[in-house]
């Protein structure tokens, strides 16, 4: 580590001098469907509701995020966050008290048809939806769950709702690599962003191979017997996504290379987990609890500074894939 740490300077970096802009709540573990990337067949143990953080604990560490830290921009993620029957609730809180802060969604889609308007309503704004495939059998074989036209619908009600741009997420698999340009042409004719996301270790039964992950390079080979892309330049290093333009249209689509592109060097996150632990990086146990810090009666200033106290131990980068291996959570329990 390097330089020195920023005391109370409205910032949050690492000893590395990367600035976290960009929060990740997870808002709880539990999930709806069970995609083998992210979940065991039985789900994840259920968190009593005591363990969560409350509504109001997730207003306040975003006040203090904003306020005392320069984060920028929010995103409430899971396990699947509308499973919280408060979750248009917390969207209200902080869209009350950060008018012009973006607030962003990220569901799997299910129950979404039924919400969207009241999600909209409350200050969100934007959704990303995670989708696979549109192949209703590889559906029900990735996710374990028949929920596809629940998915579907969702997408439709939150594109009439207003929650624009509406991005979907596509995890590159074996199994729906067939598929992608199948799934590109859907998003293409309803106008929706495609980004195709690279495997990682983060599962919760332990069963991703190196030797069989899906590269971002296969993903644009796969498509590019069907389309035309030109890559679009990209204007912000710290966005994980590199895009092309399909076609002669307006439409994109995006490769995260999480584990063949590594793009830590530029890493603008931070993330608390739905019990409230600050993680400063998915691959790295190294937390610190900021639910204690809450319930213990700290002020923002406590809050502040346990936060950039574990930032500050920031790794420069996740291991190289071919000796990476599974961090003590799965993706589940630690929120995208």
């Amino acid at each position: 580590m390097t330089g020195v740490q920023p005391k109370t300077a409205a910032v949050l970096v690492d000893g590395l001098g990367r600035r976290a802009r960009d929060l990740r709540i997870s808002l709880t573990q539990a999930c709806n469907l069970r995609c083998h990337y992210c979940m065991p067949e039985q789900g994840l143990p259920i968190m009593p509701r005591e363990e969560l953080l409350s509504a109001d604990e997730v207003v306040r560490l975003v006040d203090v995020a904003v306020d005392d830290l320069g984060i920028g921009e929010v995103r409430l993620t899971g396990g699947e966050p509308l499973i919280r029957r408060d979750l248009e609730h917390i969207i209200a809180g902080i869209r009350t008290r950060h008018q012009n802060l973006p607030v962003a969604l990220t569901t799997n889609g299910v129950g979404l048809a039924r919400r969207a308007e009241g999600l909209a309503a409350a200050g969100l704004s934007r959704i990303n939806v995670s989708l696979d495939t549109v192949d209703r059998e590889l559906f029900a074989t990735i996710t374990r769950r028949d929920r596809l036209p629940d998915v579907i619908e969702g997408i439709d009600a939150a594109v009439a709702a207003g929650l624009a741009p509406v991005k979907i997420n596509a995890v590159a698999l074996e199994g729906n690599l067939g598929h992608a340009a199948d799934l590109l042409q859907w998003c293409l004719d309803r106008g929706l962003s495609l980004r195709f996301i690279e495997s990682m270790p983060l599962d919760a039964d332990g069963t991703w191979r190196r030797d069989e992950f899906v590269t971002a390079a296969q993903v644009l080979t796969a498509l590019g017997e069907r389309f035309e892309l030109t890559a679009i330049e990209r204007e912000d290093l710290g966005a994980p996504a590199e895009r092309w333009r399909v076609g002669e249209g307006p439409g994109t689509v995006g490769v995260i290379a999480s584990m063949t592109r590594s793009f830590c060097g530029a890493c603008d996150r931070t993330r608390i987990t739905a019990e409230g632990r600050v993680r400063p990086c998915l691959f790295s146990d190294d937390e610190i609890d900021l639910r204690a810090v809450l319930r213990g009666g700290g002020d923002d200033a406590e809050l502040a500074a346990a936060w950039r106290e574990v930032t500050w131990r920031k790794s420069p980068g996740h291991l190289p894939v071919d000796v990476l291996t599974h961090p003590t959570r799965p993706m589940g329990a630690i929120g995208g």
